[in-house]
């Protein structure tokens, strides 16, 4: 679904950062390379990142 604003364990703000590294990983970027400028030093944040599967567009037109 959508991209959660805040880390669900520490509280950080990842939200934000979901477009830039959506952007920097298709640019052929290291995904480790790219959450470490982020940023996301813990494992928590960085599972928010990766593990997020983007449905929006196949739910918006439903709605």
């Amino acid at each position: 679904m959508i991209i959660p604003v805040r880390c669900f364990t520490c509280g950080k703000v990842v939200g934000s950062s979901y477009s830039v590294y959506i952007d920097r990983v298709r640019n052929g970027e290291d995904p480790k390379a790219v959450l470490d400028d982020l940023g996301f030093e813990r494992y928590c944040c960085r599972r928010m990142i990766v593990a997020h599967a983007d449905l929006i567009g196949e739910i918006a037109p439903l709605g």
